[in-house]
């Protein structure tokens, strides 16, 4: 049994003021595994003022030492991976291959956020007027479960490019993840008060960093629900927003696609993270001419995967975070069925031979229109709808067709063709098929998938202001 008592402070772990407890569950048993001692509003306060306190300092620094923060804190990352991949495998289900992942992507920001900090203008010449980017302030950020690890590196990373200080309110679900990755950042040796991290619930602690004046910017990963509830409190006192939401990706399946590379890729898309990804592509745009072909071979895929815990190398879909989503997520499966699509391959309930935990048969609808809510809304789970399309301009319109515009991908053989196809797709990113990203291309959303870009010389910026001296 895991047991955490403190929060980080101004350098340091430091005991909380709050007194609520919270348990911990590991996700492929349902054993509660640990609980977790959360702050309130006053470690809340507490902490944005060891961050108020750091921040003039860390403001004068030159862009060479945040180069230098920003290596070491790569460095103690790696350093912990091990013991990393281990605290996300027992707490978040994690399969093989995210994990693979997830670990050497969080120690990679940092080393992004260095080259994008030592190829960045601080300060340029406009006519007659020297143009200064200045940090905006202190920072706040909120972040979800679904890649604990990651998304506070990416936040601590573009906070430290930028010159600021930052107070982090995670997901108290992944407590023993932060845990871990706490003891690696400390090693890290940043000032005190550059980095503290308080965990604690939305309503509270997240609360708390909305509406605090000394706030100056609030980065947020998570629902389009809280976001909106953060923009609309952030904005009481003005305070520079950066929200990256939910989606529904389209994956737009081409007639020149060679079936054999492209199935592997929509799946991969679909079934990222266990489903529990805001840039899944969980609708698939598939040609009349090719839809009976396409769904068989779907079929046949599906039937491969193998979903268990994060011990078996083998398993390629994990299980849901806690027993609130998974019950989500059947009920989306009985909703599809409900709407009248037709259940092609997956369903309701916990796969063959897996009795407890919280897994999720890999489900499949067909004959899926996109008024129906399992293309509107957002699952988060392993849980793809095809829909047909007669031409390419449908395709292109059925994509857009979306209250969302995270992450869009075309799949094809042509390349000129899928490019001319991408630029008319309204998403923050569309990817071609599967290709990776520069780890400094700019990462957000168009419409309700949020405000603002992470990553690269967007995401610096969004944590700085323009200071115009003339003359």
């Amino acid at each position: 049994m895991k047991l955490i008592e403190q929060i980080y402070v101004d350098g340091a772990f430091a005991t909380p003021h709050g007194s609520e407890r919270f348990d911990l569950f590991n996700p492929a048993t349902e054993e509660k595994i640990g609980e977790v001692r959360l702050g309130d509003a006053e470690d809340a306060r507490a902490a944005i003022a060891a961050a108020r306190r750091a921040f003039p300092a860390m403001r004068r620094t030159e862009p060479a030492e945040r180069v230098s923060l920003l290596l070491a804190l790569r460095d103690a990352v790696a350093a912990r991976a091990d013991a990393l991949r281990a605290a996300m495998a027992t707490e978040y289900g994690a399969p093989q291959s995210f994990l693979a992942f997830s670990v050497p992507h969080a120690a990679g920001v940092f080393e992004a956020a260095a080259k994008t900090v030592a190829d960045y203008a601080f300060t340029r010449r406009i006519g007659n007027a020297d143009v200064i980017m200045e940090p905006v302030g202190v920072a706040a950020a909120i972040t979800p479960w679904n890649s604990n690890i990651g998304f506070i590196c990416t936040k601590l990373a573009t906070a430290i490019a930028a010159g600021t200080s930052i107070v982090i309110k995670p997901s108290e679900m992944s407590a023993i993840q932060t845990q871990t990755l706490l003891e690696a950042l400390h090693e890290a040796d940043l000032p005190p008060g550059v980095l503290n991290v308080v965990n604690g619930h939305g309503h509270v602690v997240g609360a708390e960093l909305s509406r605090n004046p000394d706030i100056a910017k609030i980065t947020f990963t998570g629902s389009t629900t809280t976001g909106r509830t953060i923009l609309r409190t952030a904005a009481e006192t003005f305070k520079r927003v950066t929200l990256e939401l939910g989606g529904k990706g389209p994956q737009i399946l081409l007639d020149d696609a060679d079936l054999d590379r492209a199935i592997p890729h929509v799946l991969a898309s679909a079934f990222r993270n266990s489903g529990q990804a805001c840039i899944a592509g969980t609708r698939l745009l598939v040609s009349k001419r090719r839809y009976v072909e396409i769904n068989t071979r779907l079929a046949e895929a599906v039937a491969t995967l193998k979903v268990g815990p994060s011990s078996d190398p083998a398993a390629d879909i994990g299980p849901m975070v806690s027993a609130r989503q998974w019950e989500r997520v059947q009920s989306y499966i009985r909703l599809g069925q409900q709407e009248g699509a037709t259940l092609l391959v997956g369903g309701e309930g916990r796969p063959d031979g897996l009795e407890r935990g919280w897994f999720v048969r890999p489900t499949v609808f067909t004959d899926v229109t996109n008024d129906m809510r399992i293309a509107r809304e957002e699952i988060f789970g392993p849980v793809l709808s095809v829909v047909r399309y007669r031409d390419e301009d449908e395709a292109i319109a059925i994509a857009n067709d979306t209250d969302y515009g995270l992450q869009s991908y075309v799949l094809g053989s042509d390349a000129e063709h899928m490019r001319a196809v991408a630029r008319q797709l309204e998403a923050g990113r569309v990817v071609i098929n599967e290709a990776p990203a520069d780890a400094r291309a700019p990462f957000g959303g168009f419409k309700h998938s949020g405000i603002g870009r992470e990553f690269g010389p967007f995401g610096l910026e969004a944590f700085l202001e323009p200071k115009a001296i003339i003359g």
